[in-house]
C-alpha cells in the first residue's frame, strides 16, 4: 500500500490533532490521545498523527496512489481549517517505499 508522511511545523500540534480526531469521530473509526491519533478514512485510508513540541507528524496509507493523493488534500484542507490563524500549514509530503 502506498504511504506518505509530512511533518507540519506548529506550536499547536496537539490541539489540531485532537480537533481533527473529534471532528471525524462521528463518521469514522477514530482513536486518539493528546499526542497520538489514528483515523480510518474512506477507502480504508489510515491516517496516523503524532504531536510534539515542534509540530504534527501526519502519515497516510492508502490502497492506491490516486487515493493517497486525494486524501493528502482532504487531511491538509481540514487541518488548515482548524489552524486558520496559521493557514495554510506547510505540508512537506514525502512518499514512502
Amino acid at each position: 500500500m502506498p504511504a506518505s508522511f509530512a511533518t507540519v511545523p506548529t506550536a499547536h500540534a496537539s490541539r489540531y490533532l485532537q480537533q481533527l480526531c473529534k471532528h471525524w469521530a462521528h463518521k469514522f473509526e477514530v482513536s486518539f490521545t493528546p499526542e497520538d491519533g489514528r483515523i480510518v478514512l474512506p477507502e480504508n485510508t489510515i491516517t496516523t498523527l503524532r504531536a510534539d513540541a515542534t509540530g504534527l507528524g501526519v502519515r497516510l496509507e492508502a490502497v492506491d496512489a490516486p487515493t493517497l493523493e486525494r486524501m493528502k488534500g482532504v487531511v491538509a484542507n481540514h487541518l488548515d481549517r482548524f489552524a486558520f490563524r496559521e493557514a495554510p500549514l506547510p505540508f512537506d509530503w514525502r512518499d514512502e517505499g
